[in-house]
């Protein structure tokens, strides 16, 4: 007999409104999905998937007139992997989800050009992309990262400068392949980006996404992983520290179709500054056909002033009774105080006390980044924000 443990009740039922209907969603994987934004209602803000966002920033996305030609990706030359630039007709893409709203609608409809990964074969040293020059006009960019059956690969793309951008980022994870892909967000200060990133992940395939969101002003990524195939494995992590001029946001989404599959979801936050905000909306679905599922979704956020607000929900759907296990937490809070207490009385200062404090909490997610080169930059870099807000203590 297997069991079901969770650390809170499930949650039938999300209840998202539908863009192409009145009628309330009452599934996750039953919301409405088009190419065309015109099949989605106007965007006011008031919309279940929108009222947490800042619709008005995003409005030139939602709306706008997007370029949607090639740019300039700085990527490496080694044997198994290519970038190419095809049409979207010939691209293939589709292959892991649809637009599930206007705006990524409109950045799908507008793009003319799609980046084109093929990963093959073996790679022990990470594969580094960067892009550092997308300018301020408005753009719609799509990719697609195809891993290859039995292929395995480490995917780093670091984005810096300026930006107005709304993406569809696809994984094809094939049978028995494995992809670690990490995502930096150093985005300028004032920086829009808006991403969707679907996988999909066949039989025996393991899929570890990570993203870490520093810089910009509103900056979302939606990942969305299906374990369509059995013992699929999909690992969600992510780290981001909001300072007072920047909204970031996560709705995650994994889907569980196939037998025996397993996720993990774990993703940590700091905030500082009057206005930082913060939001996470974890979802996990297990299907009927998802027998032996092993499933685990968590969100941490450490307040660190006054005047920050972090949304976090957390919702978990079973439609099978045959399963490993379930289940999610989520909590928000300031310092632990028996954490302080127990360096300060081993003669660490308050201040440096705190900054282990927060240091270690988000490295618990940076130090999963499988290249040591990044990780020690990150850490420079959050050490760095860190110090701005001791600078207004």
């Amino acid at each position: 007999m297997t069991k079901s443990a969770t650390s809170e009740p499930a949650k039938v039922g999300s209840h998202y409104s539908n863009e192409l209907s009145d009628i309330p969603v009452q599934t996750r994987s039953e919301r409405a999905s088009s190419e065309d934004p015109e099949s989605f209602g106007p965007v006011t803000g008031r919309e279940a998937q929108w009222r947490l966002s800042p619709v008005a920033k995003l409005r030139p996305l939602i709306d706008g007139v997007l370029d949607g030609s090639s740019y300039v990706i700085e990527a490496p030359e080694v044997s198994g992997v290519t970038l190419s630039w095809p049409t979207p007709g010939e691209s293939g893409r589709g292959v892991a989800g649809m637009p599930e709203d206007r705006l990524s609608a409109n950045a799908w409809s507008s793009v003319s050009d799609v980046a084109v990964v093929d990963i093959e074969g073996t790679h022990s040293q990470a594969l580094h992309f960067s892009r550092s020059s997308l300018g301020s006009a408005a753009r719609g960019a799509h990719m697609i990262i195809r891993v290859h059956p039995r292929a395995e690969a480490i995917f780093i793309l670091t984005s810096t400068g300026d930006a107005l951008l709304g993406e569809t980022v696809e994984f094809d994870v094939m049978e028995g392949a494995k992809l670690q892909a990490v995502f930096v967000q150093d985005w300028n200060h004032g920086v829009i980006h808006y991403a969707t990133h679907n996988a999909t992940v066949a039989t025996g395939a393991v899929f570890t996404h990570i993203v870490v969101s520093l810089g910009g002003d509103v900056v979302i990524v939606n990942p969305t992983t299906q374990l369509v195939g059995a013992e699929a494995q999909g690992h969600l992590w992510g780290a981001y520290f909001a300072d007072a001029t920047q909204h970031l946001e996560s709705r995650v989404y994994v889907h569980h179709q196939g037998p025996r599959t397993v996720s993990r979801v774990s993703y940590k936050g700091a905030l500082h500054g009057a206005g930082a905000r913060t939001v996470w909306v974890g979802d996990v679905l297990i299907g009927a056909d998802a027998i032996g599922t092993d499933s685990y979704e968590q969100n941490r956020n450490l307040v660190l002033s006054e005047g920050t607000r972090a949304d976090s929900i957390p919702n978990l759907e079973i439609k099978t009774g045959d399963i490993a296990g379930a289940g999610h937490a989520s909590a928000t809070g300031r310092f632990d105080d028996e954490q302080l207490f127990y360096l300060q009385s081993r003669g660490i200062e308050e201040l440096d006390a705190r900054r282990l404090v927060v240091m270690g909490f988000l490295l618990d997610v940076v130090s999963h980044i499988p290249d040591p080169g990044l990780v020690k930059s990150l850490t420079e870099q959050i050490r760095n924000k860190l110090s701005l807000t001791e600078e207004d203590a």
